[in-house]
């Protein structure tokens, strides 16, 4: 089985074994805690100087367990401890993701929030566009930071359905990514892409909410 699976389904290790595939943090492909060199990603360096109040408006990323309001936490995940656990990071300062997960019966939820913060604005900027055009197929979250995507993609593995909404928010030079997946292990079924993307987006607005109301340079 492999790792990112694993540590998904780490909750219900028994039911894990009949076999089913989840995708491993925000946009699917890399973890919250696997980055690149700062240098290369844009990623600002706790040493770096601001650019400018106006291209770098934080300084230091919120805590993301806390970002997310505790009855959206039951609403989105139930069964969830909404305390939540938070991803160990190479650099708390500039990226932080928090997770939650529960299975309830036979319904698995799982949602991520994350943080990370660039040197200036342009550099978000320029992140946030490549985001886009790698996951295509998606559309536009108006009113929530300054720039906003949503997608929702539904994964097939031995039959076992899973849907996952990923948004990601870009506001000055942080940008917030919301993961939210679910699955049905009785029916073999994902819940509706409407309540995927309608849950992502909640949580996406809270987050920049939580963001945008703590401390700036």
């Amino acid at each position: 089985m492999p790792v990112a699976l694993t540590a998904r389904l780490s909750p219900v290790v028994v039911l894990a074994a009949a076999g089913w595939a989840l995708s491993s943090g925000p946009f699917a492909t890399t973890p919250a805690t696997e980055h690149k060199d700062d240098q290369r990603t844009g990623t600002q360096s706790a040493s770096a100087p601001a650019t400018s109040a106006a291209s770098k408006a934080y300084g230091a990323a919120p805590a993301p367990c806390t970002s997310v309001a505790k009855k959206t936490i039951t609403s989105l995940v139930p069964g969830a401890k909404t305390a939540g656990r938070e991803i160990p990071s190479t650099n708390s300062k500039l990226r932080r993701t928090c997770s939650w997960n529960a299975l309830k019966g036979y319904d698995y939820r799982w949602l991520d929030v994350s943080y990370e913060l660039m040197e200036s604005e342009d550099a978000a900027e320029k992140s946030y566009k490549e985001t886009v055009t790698k996951k295509s197929g998606g559309g536009e979250v108006p009113g929530v930071g300054d720039s906003g995507y949503s997608v929702v993609n539904l994964n097939t593995q031995d039959k076992q359905q899973t849907r996952e909404g990923v948004v990601v928010i870009r506001a000055s030079n942080a940008l917030v990514t919301i993961t939210y997946n679910g699955s049905d292990f009785e029916t073999k079924k994902a819940p509706s892409t409407d309540e995927i993307n309608k849950g992502a987006i909640k949580a996406a607005k809270e987050a920049v909410a939580a963001l945008e109301g703590g401390q700036k340079n």
